[in-house]
């Protein structure tokens, strides 16, 4: 094994170690038990550095390994969706169903906190989404929120609980690299969203429109415009 060259600043040290004092300088003995031979100090100081240097690369590598994976999209299909998520999104659905925006509020309210909607928390959701829709009822949202949830999601490994560390997103389109969308992925995009907003989406790469997420519990996190 090459021995390990050691470095400028173990030089340095090694240098003074070994430098005698001025020439009238006053020496105080020492017993010989407290004498640490100079090589002996570089060769420590040089183990330290390695060791320095290992756990330096291990924290860029699990940096590295925490990058990938939040970048790490996979679609699933509606069917392959955990239990509690299909739950939630059930709830979701069946308010659409109902034609008011009213009956959203059962589905606020299965979370502990309410969702990001993109609006004040002190502003009420319900009438919020009345004043947003263009029909002034809420209707346009509660059929935005259909189209969203009748598409596959994107499960990303973003979430903070160990074991239910996954988050879905609709529409799975919204993660891709919008710059580079294949034809099919285009008509899907201009099934989403307005014809102006898609043109937008891919001139610029940004996904401006509506994004819902549901965690692996059930979670319901976001549903909002924006990335």
């Amino acid at each position: 094994m090459r021995a390990t060259r050691p470095s400028k600043f173990c030089q340095v040290i090694s240098s003074f170690c070994q430098k005698p004092p001025p020439e009238g300088a006053l020496q105080t003995p020492r017993p010989p038990s407290a004498t640490v031979p100079a090589s002996v100090l570089t060769v420590l100081l040089v183990i330290v550095q390695c060791l320095m240097g290992l756990l330096s690369v291990s924290a860029q590598e699990e940096k590295t390994v925490a990058e990938t994976a939040a970048k790490t999209i996979t679609r699933i299909p509606i069917n392959k969706l955990p239990l509690p998520v299909k739950e939630m999104r059930q709830a979701i659905l069946e308010a659409v169903s109902q034609a008011d925006i009213e009956e959203m509020r059962t589905a606020l309210e299965w979370n502990e906190l309410r969702p990001e909607l993109g609006i004040s928390r002190n502003e009420d959701a319900i009438e919020a989404w009345r004043k947003i829709s263009h029909d002034g009822k809420g209707l346009e949202i509660l059929a935005i929120l259909a189209e969203l949830l009748n598409t596959n999601p994107a499960r990303l490994p973003i979430g903070r609980d160990f074991e239910n560390n996954h988050v879905f997103v609709w529409p799975y389109i919204s993660e891709l690299d919008l710059e580079k969308l294949t034809p099919a992925q285009e008509i899907e995009l201009y099934r989403l969203v307005p014809p102006e907003t898609a043109k937008k989406i891919v001139k610029s790469g940004k996904w401006t429109w509506y994004r819902l997420a549901i965690g692996a519990d059930g979670t319901w996190h976001v549903f909002a415009k924006g990335p």
